[in-house]
């Protein structure tokens, strides 16, 4: 399909639109990482690296992020596990009530947050004895489910069960078979859907706030505590500007690795 200049114009101007709707706003948090003033003001009137030491010396700080990333790497390897498994299930096999077992996995990540947050606070309060470090990591492992579960399901339905059926009528047997070809062929996309869960799980906020026990604080929720407080605002943006540029590793990981497996899944 080719598309006129006057299209293709306009359509680069939504581009551009888009783009600095997305992007401005992340580019003032970082300049204002770096400003003198003390609360949310624009212009800076001035720069300063203090902030940052600051929040490197800050125990909040310190603590919320351990906290983001021990829950972060529970639900991402209960993620993996549950994920794979369902997926293989579902790719694989043939019973009553697949799509509707498929449909249910995905639920989480489509309902409102809040709504999810409620539910899994009614449940855990109710009968399993209130909330906890543990409740906030399956809480997290609920929909981080689901990243690893869209990864690998769409691998393998990309992959097909031919090199499969070929290994089995070679004489291996199932858990040979997946060792050494089905597991190889999908790992990039396992991969990539634990990252994926891994930051799903960091920056989440509103699930969190209705499954953390006492005391639990995580990142996202200390900064949300902290936006407001007199003279931590700074220190709150300089936070947001790491996680910023820290967000860019995982990400350009998973694309890599994305775009490596449908490489992998065209030569099949």
């Amino acid at each position: 399909m080719t598309l006129s200049r006057g299209t293709k114009m306009l359509l680069g101007i939504f581009a551009i639109i888009a783009g600095a709707f997305v992007y401005v706003p992340l580019g003032i948090i970082l300049i204002n990482s770096f400003s003198t003033n003390k609360s949310l003001t624009w212009p800076p009137t001035g720069y300063t690296t203090e902030w940052w030491s600051k929040a490197v010396d800050n125990e909040g700080v310190r603590s919320a992020l351990l906290t983001s990333v021990v829950v972060a790497l529970c639900a991402t390897a209960i993620a993996l596990v549950l994920g794979l498994l369902i997926s293989l299930a579902i790719a694989r096999y043939r019973f009553f009530g697949r799509e509707s077992i498929s449909l249910l996995i995905v639920l989480p990540i489509a309902l409102p947050g809040i709504v999810t947050g409620i539910a899994l606070n009614n449940v855990f309060t109710s009968y399993l004895g209130g909330l906890t470090f543990l409740t906030l990591v399956v809480a997290h492992a609920t929909f981080c489910m689901v990243v690893v579960y869209n990864n690998v399901l769409a691998r393998l339905r990309r992959m097909g069960g031919s090199v499969e059926e070929a290994s089995s009528d070679l004489g291996a047997g199932g858990w040979t078979t997946f060792r050494l070809v089905t597991f190889p062929l999908m790992k990039s996309a396992i991969l990539a859907g634990g990252i994926l869960a891994f930051g799903l799980s960091f920056d989440e906020i509103i699930v969190t706030t209705f499954t953390a026990g006492p005391g639990i604080t995580t990142l996202p929720i200390w900064i949300y505590q902290n936006l407001f407080r007199p003279n931590q605002a700074p220190i709150v943006n300089v936070v947001a500007a790491a996680l910023v540029l820290v967000s860019i590793i995982p990400i350009y990981v998973a694309q890599k690795f994305g775009s490596d497996d449908e490489r992998a899944g065209g030569v099949i």
